[in-house]
């Protein structure tokens, strides 16, 4: 655990068009911030679900998790998660996600999914367009917002 934000491993295979997914250190988080915040700010924006200089804290200040997914040439997507204890339980919530060719890096949700079971989570949440439910496997809508959970 490092400023209260357990650790997740670097690299998850996604056997799945070569990419994968990397957790970013938060000790290196600010050499990879520049080229993902346009990602994290577009998600934001479009959904107005949070504040883009919250969820920017939150990754350099290492209170939340930095994701992305690397196809070994170039950074497709990015996505940020945050761990919150509800009376309900534990939840990894997904703040932010956007990238371009989503059919090659969607399949990796189930890396941030093992994570989150590891951590003891009681299900995965996402803050996002209702568009997530219909293309995520698992998950369903409550509300407007959509969980999967977690064995």
């Amino acid at each position: 655990m490092r400023n209260g934000v357990p650790q997740a491993p670097g690299l998850w295979p996604d056997g799945h068009h070569g990419a994968r997914l990397v957790c970013v250190d938060p000790d290196h988080v600010r050499e990879v911030w520049p080229l993902v915040a346009p990602l994290i700010e577009r998600a934001i924006v479009t959904t107005g679900l949070s504040s883009f200089a919250t969820i920017e804290h939150d990754i350099l200040v290492g209170a939340s998790l930095l994701w992305v997914a690397w196809n070994g040439a170039m950074i497709e997507a990015a996505a940020a998660t945050s761990l919150q204890q509800t009376d309900a339980g534990k939840v990894c919530v997904i703040t932010a996600c956007a990238g371009a060719g989503m059919s090659r890096w969607l399949p990796l949700i189930r890396g941030i999914e093992t994570y989150a079971q590891a951590e003891g989570c009681c299900c995965v949440r996402i803050f996002g367009r209702k568009g997530w439910a219909r293309v995520l496997d698992g998950y369903r809508q409550t509300y407007a917002i959509i969980d999967k959970r977690l064995p």
